[in-house]
């Protein structure tokens, strides 16, 4: 067995609205998502982004969320994409309610 075989090939992602890097690197078999954030040193180049608050996904599955493991505990597998997630800056939900508050406003 190789050492090679031993290393799996993944990205690392992160986008602001002006500005986008995708890191590809090989880490060991076992690495956990945010080992391979942290081994991608992609925090660098983002300085707004905390990566061990931020919301993380691998392909648009969030970890963490519907069954997915944490980024903690989800065990990167060779071709997988890890996306870091931008957080929001408001609530969809508020922000729809909102904008249907302001049309019965207006049309009443």
């Amino acid at each position: 067995m190789s050492a090679t075989s031993d290393l799996v090939d993944i990205e690392v992602a992160c986008a602001l609205a002006d500005k986008q890097r995708i890191i590809v690197l090989r880490v060991p078999r076992g690495t956990t998502a945010l080992e391979a954030v942290r081994s991608s040193k992609i925090a660098d180049a983002f300085a707004d982004v905390d990566i061990e608050t931020a919301q993380m996904g691998v392909f648009s599955r969030v970890l963490g969320s519907r069954g997915m493991p944490s980024p903690r505990e989800y065990v990167v597998e060779s071709g997988d994409r890890i996306e870091i997630y931008r957080p929001l800056l408001a609530d969809p939900k508020e922000v729809r309610r909102q904008r249907v508050a302001r049309a019965k406003q207006q049309y009443s």
